[in-house]
């Protein structure tokens, strides 16, 4: 298995072209199966998925919170608006895993489609006055800015890592399986 020293990790290019972002992000994806399988032995590979505190639910109300912070911080430079501006995450990093046991289904729903909406509108808008290229608001230590490229790679990643983690529960919940719903 290919190992990385922090500073060689891959990583998308901050404003890089469609094709180094896009490859910067497969790149990412393949380093994260790789260190996820190294070091392991015969055993850790056959391991099959055992006790997780991660639920269908934590992932809606974590999405909604990486929908609402990626386009608010990342892309327009402001701060995420409530529920999660109330949030201590230095003392809860996991609040928005934990906390959804407390919410109903319907709530986690309506909260995760409420911020899909907000960022799609966002999207829209910036791309009607410029392409992926354009820049965001926030600027790294380092004073480089992620384009709207980078940013939606980024989005699509998040949800990439967690739709394995739904189609793992919901296998155990009832069965269901696959990739697309049925017709």
């Amino acid at each position: 298995m290919t190992q990385f020293a922090d500073d060689a990790w891959p990583e998308p290019p901050l404003a890089g072209t469609e094709a180094s972002a896009v490859l910067g992000a497969l790149e990412r994806q393949r380093a994260t199966l790789a260190w996820k399988c190294a070091g392991l032995d015969a055993s850790g590979l056959r391991a099959t998925l055992g006790t997780s505190s991660i639920t269908l639910g934590g992932l809606l109300k974590h999405l909604a919170h990486v929908e609402d912070s990626h386009f608010a911080r990342l892309w327009l430079g402001s701060p995420v608006g409530a529920p999660w501006d109330a949030v201590d995450w230095e003392s809860a990093p996991d609040w928005d895993y934990r906390s959804a046991a407390g919410d109903t289904p319907d709530r986690l729903l309506a909260l995760w489609q409420e911020s899909v909406a907000r960022s799609r509108a966002i999207v829209d808008k910036a791309l009607s006055t410029g392409g992926l290229d354009q820049l965001g608001a926030y600027t790294t230590r380092s004073g480089e800015r992620p384009n709207l490229r980078r940013i939606l790679l980024d989005l699509i990643e998040e949800y990439a890592r967690h739709a394995g983690h739904a189609d793992l529960i919901r296998e155990s919940v009832d069965g269901l399986t696959g990739e697309d719903p049925p017709r």
